[in-house]
């Protein structure tokens, strides 16, 4: 599972707490989670009847690329992927959904499965290169990053995979937020639907760059396709995120599009104009968007980047 677990456990009026292991469900609008994922795209997406062969071709073509264009190729195929909330697990345990899949992905792991397909120069780097992204060390449930501003964000910036840039696209208009976890924030119903032990609770305040969400437009258009823009919304006490969905930006033909997992009407990997996606967006009352923050995702060095640690059988 992954980021859209997150938010699926925050809405717990609208899905058991049995069905949403991970972190993945406290991620998406209250809206789109209030519908069923049952529509079906008319089009496969452009993995679909691939051989491993094609597969392998298509990781090791242009690796020298621009990263930026790499995410713009590899991303552009799972567009049509059907919308499936926490589709990945550890394959075994807590979470035993399939670790890597191509024909289903929710907003997290679109972009996650993006990231690393990009990013690996041979087929057989990816798994490698998804753990390194999806884990802060051993790929087990505990250690999954499930929380964005705790744990997804900052151990991705520390390894060197992201570069914040709200301020360098935002300017001025740039502010400064915080999401506060606390004692009482795990004593809710969504963050105990984690089912993390007490020792992985973590607590704290953590600090985000934020663009105003009436602000976006004046902006858009000076971002680079494949920035990563995560939307925000206001800090709720007993809310484990704030940060409830991402997707990429993608620029063409005079337009801004956000190229994400969309659940609600869409149920599939689309390319949503971003104007009609933020104002959207706007409408929520119950749990307020503020703003979006802006990423630039990077190659790291392999210092940086780490590695991660596999448990003893």
């Amino acid at each position: 599972m992954s980021l859209g677990a997150l938010l699926a456990a925050a809405l717990l009026s609208q899905a058991p707490a049995a069905s949403i292991p991970g972190a993945g469900a406290l991620l998406e609008s209250p809206a789109a989670s209030s519908q069923a994922a049952m529509a079906r795209p008319v089009k496969p997406n452009g993995w679909v009847g691939l051989t491993p062969e094609a597969r392998a071709a298509l990781v090791a073509e242009d690796v020298e690329a621009p990263l930026a264009s790499r995410l713009m190729r590899m991303s552009e195929r799972f567009i049509n992927t059907p919308y499936v909330l926490s589709p990945l697990g550890e394959g075994h345990g807590v979470d035993p959904d399939p670790t890597f899949r191509l024909d289903a992905v929710d907003c997290l792991t679109f972009v996650e499965q993006s990231l690393a397909l990009s990013l690996a120069g041979r087929e057989e780097e990816v798994a490698p290169l998804l753990e390194r992204i999806r884990y802060a060390g051993m790929p087990t449930y505990e250690d999954r990053n499930h929380l964005m501003e705790a744990q997804w964000l900052p151990n991705n910036l520390r390894k060197g995979f992201l570069a914040d840039v709200t301020r360098r696209y935002a300017g001025a208009d740039a502010v400064t937020v915080t999401k506060s976890l606390t004692r009482q924030t795990w004593q809710s119903r969504s963050s105990q639907a984690l089912g993390l032990p007490e020792a992985r609770q973590v607590v704290g305040t953590y600090t985000l760059n934020m663009l105003p969400l009436e602000r976006v437009m004046e902006h858009a258009r000076d971002i680079p396709s494949g920035t990563i823009l995560v939307v925000m919304r206001e800090d709720l006490p007993l809310k484990a995120t704030r940060i409830t969905h991402l997707g990429f930006v993608v620029q063409r033909k005079h337009r801004t599009y956000l190229r994400h997992a969309a659940r609600g009407g869409y149920n599939r990997v689309v390319d949503e104009d971003l104007e009609a996606f933020l104002a959207r967006n706007a409408r929520y009352s119950k749990w307020k968007v503020m703003g979006v923050g802006l990423f630039e995702p990077r190659r790291p060095d392999g210092a940086s980047g780490g590695s991660v640690m596999r448990p003893v059988p």
